[in-house]
Parts: structure tokens; C-alpha cells; sequence
């Protein structure tokens, strides 16, 4: 039996742990936008000492996610449109470039992978961890041609403070029978366009599923303030 498709599982440090667990508490709203809490509290909750909590926040304070204080507690970043869009104008920035170049660059066995992320993105028994894990990876593979580590980590920072509010806003979408249809048509779309190995229609065709995304983002603000 080939066991080809099957990755090596990484075992997590504490840190690791912690640092997924409180980032998983924020995107699911768990952890509201502007809520303080105690590292003692947090550490206690998680059945670890100060010292990893310590240290996975900040880890999270660099991602956006989180404002720690002098003291021994911290704050769950509010929600910004000004930080919204200020991450958005950095993968402007970044993303259409990138992929311009990595259309060239993808194999057949790349396209095959991206296609079977577009079947997750519509398979209505899948939770939303599931899916944006999926959609992460999906973004991931569609630039890792053509992106450096550098590109990748920077990437990986934008995406990660991004990801709340747009989980925020399309999980509002969620109990729409037709969301997941959507959501797997739109990523159809731009692997289309990435597929036809134009550099400058996969660029606007990734800058416009940006665009699209940023301003539902900003709706899903409005409706938290409200």
C-alpha cells in the first residue's frame, strides 16, 4: 500500500501548544475583540505554567492577535478597518507578484493538489477549522513556486492576523446552504485564471479575490461595532 500522500506528524513543544490553542480561542470569538484576561488565569486554564503563556503571546502579539502589557495580562487585539486594510494593501503588495510568476512555475501534480483543496472548500459536513486549514493551504501552494522563506513568513504573518476577521465575517455566511458552493466557485475562478499560465491575468485575478474578500471583511466589522 503507498503511503505517498501520508505526512510526518511534528510533535509540538508547549509553547506550540499554547500558542495554538489561545490563537484558536480568538478566531473562533471565544476570546472577543478587546477582552483582558490574566496570564495566571489563562495558564491555569490550560493546565501549564506562566512561562509558555508568556511566550506564546508573544508570538501572537506579532501576528495581531494580541496586546500584552507591562504586567500580567493582556488584551485581545480590537477589531481595526484601519489594520484591516493596511493588511490587505501589504498582500497587494505581495501576492499578485507572486503569482504572476509561480503560473509559470506550477506542475501538474500542483494543479491536482490546489483542485482537491476546492473540493474541501465545498464539502458542507467540514467545520471551519477544517476548511481554513484548507484555504491556507490552497493560498500556500498557489505562491510556494515562486516565494522565498522571506515571502513566506511575511505572508504567513498577514494571513494569520487576516484570518480573524475574515472568519468573522463569512462565518456569518456559514448557515447559507449555498456558502460552501460559493466559496469553492470563487477559488475555482482563480485557479482558472492561474491555470491559463497568464502572468498578468492571474495577477488581476488575484487581486480582484482579494478586493472582493477585504470588503466583506469590513461589512463583518460593522456588524460586531453594531
Amino acid at each position: 500500500m503507498s503511503t505517498t500522500g501520508v505526512r510526518r506528524v511534528q510533535p509540538l513543544s508547549v509553547v506550540e501548544q499554547v500558542t495554538k490553542e489561545i490563537r484558536r480561542s480568538i478566531l473562533a470569538a471565544d476570546l472577543r475583540p478587546g477582552q483582558e484576561f490574566s496570564l495566571r488565569e489563562m495558564a491555569g486554564r490550560l493546565g501549564v505554567s506562566i512561562i509558555p503563556v508568556r511566550e506564546a503571546l508573544r508570538h501572537l502579539e506579532g501576528q495581531g492577535l494580541v496586546i500584552t502589557a507591562r504586567g500580567k495580562s493582556a488584551v485581545v487585539a480590537p477589531l481595526s478597518h484601519d489594520d484591516l486594510s493596511a493588511v490587505y494593501r501589504l498582500r497587494r503588495r505581495i501576492e499578485p507578484e507572486l503569482v504572476g510568476r509561480a503560473c509559470l512555475l506550477l506542475t501538474d501534480s500542483d494543479h491536482a493538489r490546489l483542485a482537491s483543496h476546492l473540493t474541501i472548500f465545498g464539502d458542507e459536513r467540514l467545520g471551519l477549522d477544517e476548511i481554513y486549514e484548507a484555504h491556507h493551504e490552497f493560498h500556500l501552494d498557489l505562491l510556494r513556486p515562486a516565494a522565498t522563506e522571506w515571502d513566506l513568513r511575511i505572508l504567513g504573518m498577514l494571513w494569520h492576523a487576516a484570518e480573524r476577521y475574515v472568519r468573522l465575517a463569512f462565518g456569518s455566511r456559514d448557515s447559507d446552504p449555498d456558502e460552501p458552493r460559493r466559496r469553492e466557485a470563487a477559488h475555482a475562478v482563480l485557479l482558472a485564471a492561474v491555470a491559463e499560465r497568464d502572468p498578468g491575468r492571474a495577477a488581476q485575478a488575484v487581486l480582484h479575490h482579494l478586493d472582493v474578500n477585504e470588503q466583506i471583511a469590513q461589512q463583518g466589522i460593522a456588524v460586531v461595532a453594531d
